[in-house]
């Protein structure tokens, strides 16, 4: 799923809520709902070089998901109300995200025989828009009055863009033992050896975009779901981005299990992990830069201010 597309949505369905939002009861109400403290929980999902579905990848899309992968997305926020329709939302979040090209039977991906597992960890601040702002219900809580509190529990919908910082650590299953190594200091391309790429960064950039919708209940209670889908710009959080690097330099450079890492395939596609006439290396990757995601359920607390309290003065 193309990035400029998703933003364009966005910025589509913002200017269709201006038109429509609604407002709160009275003028300031909005204020009681200001801060909100919100834990999530839920499923994580990736899009990369490894794994898929039963096709040839799709640069982006959801549609490439592998859903036997989903592993789990915890996280907390904060979410303070600028206005009546306009938040700022800062959260820490944890998502573990993997890749297996067992589980495909596309046949270049498959014979490629790559796995990994990387836990992440991420820090972002997003600025949201939220459609239809919800509606207090009746202050007294009147039995005639259904369709006022009704209206307390009204849906409302939220769209977001933000910037976010995350670390991420790729580890890989040995194919003959299982044992879990650390891919990083394998350079299994050839990361800073003569004509390979430069060592990649575990601490990089992400764009999260998407949406929420949500539900209040008990007064002060939200409760809704999620769906954060974070484009970055890195290749390489399942280790595999561009070709294969020459098995004997790796050796010597950095070991038996750097060559193993590099290369554990099956050999069902003859000469398909061997150089390319020209010298090149075969294509162990795409240059396309990788993408997780998170769906969960949302609970939030709101915290309303304080009621000052009134002084009585003496006239005399």
């Amino acid at each position: 799923m193309d990035i400029k597309k998703i933003f364009s949505f966005l910025v589509i369905v913002f200017f269709c809520g201006i038109l429509n939002a609604q407002n709160f009861t009275r003028p300031n109400d909005w204020k009681k709902y200001r801060k909100e403290l919100v834990v999530q929980g839920g499923a994580s999902g990736f899009l990369g070089d490894l794994g898929g579905t039963d096709n040839i990848g799709k640069d982006y899309s959801p549609a490439d998901l592998e859903y036997a992968l989903a592993r789990p997305a915890l996280s907390i926020g904060y979410r303070y109300k600028l206005n009546k329709t306009y938040n700022v939302f800062t959260s820490f979040n944890y998502m573990l995200v993997t890749g297996d090209d067992k589980l495909t039977s596309e046949p270049y991906r498959n014979n490629r025989n790559l796995n990994f597992k990387s836990n992440i960890f991420e820090f972002s601040t997003r600025f949201e828009y939220s459609f239809y702002a919800s509606r207090p219900g009746h202050r007294y809580s009147i039995k005639k009055t259904l369709l006022r509190r009704k209206r307390g529990k009204a849906k409302e919908f939220i769209a977001f863009i933000g910037v976010g910082c995350f670390y991420f650590n790729p580890k890989g299953k040995h194919p003959l033992t299982g044992e879990s190594m650390n891919l990083y200091d394998l350079h299994t391309e050839g990361q800073g050896l003569k004509n390979g790429p430069e060592q990649y960064k575990r601490i990089q950039l992400s764009i999260p975009v998407g949406f929420a919708i949500k539900t209040r209940f008990k007064k002060y209670w939200s409760l809704g779901i999620e769906f954060n889908y974070r484009k970055t710009f890195t290749d390489y959080i399942d280790d595999v981005s561009t070709t294969y690097y020459n098995k004997i330099e790796l050796a010597e450079a950095y070991g038996s299990n750097s060559v193993i890492f590099s290369d554990p395939s099956l050999g069902l596609i003859p000469s398909a992990t061997v150089p390319n006439a020209d010298g090149t290396g075969a294509q162990r990757g795409d240059k396309q830069k990788d993408v997780f995601m998170s769906m969960q359920v949302t609970l939030g607390k709101f915290f309303p201010p304080k009621r000052r309290k009134t002084r009585l003065r003496s006239k005399f």
